[in-house]
């Protein structure tokens, strides 16, 4: 098994974990569904940028 030579500084640490956070979904309010929608996803009207695609 792996063992580090040395111990991992507290800086090393933070820095690494740094980039491990949660993000917000890109929503936003569809006027034809009246309901919040994922970016550049087709809503559940079937409705993408004001038109009806399915």
């Amino acid at each position: 098994m792996a063992v580090p030579a040395r111990r991992t500084s507290k800086t090393k640490k933070r820095s690494r974990r740094a980039n491990q956070k949660l993000t917000t979904p890109a929503i936003h309010w569809d006027e034809k569904a009246q309901a919040y929608t994922l970016s550049h996803h087709v809503s559940e009207n079937g409705y993408y940028n004001g038109r009806k695609v399915l």
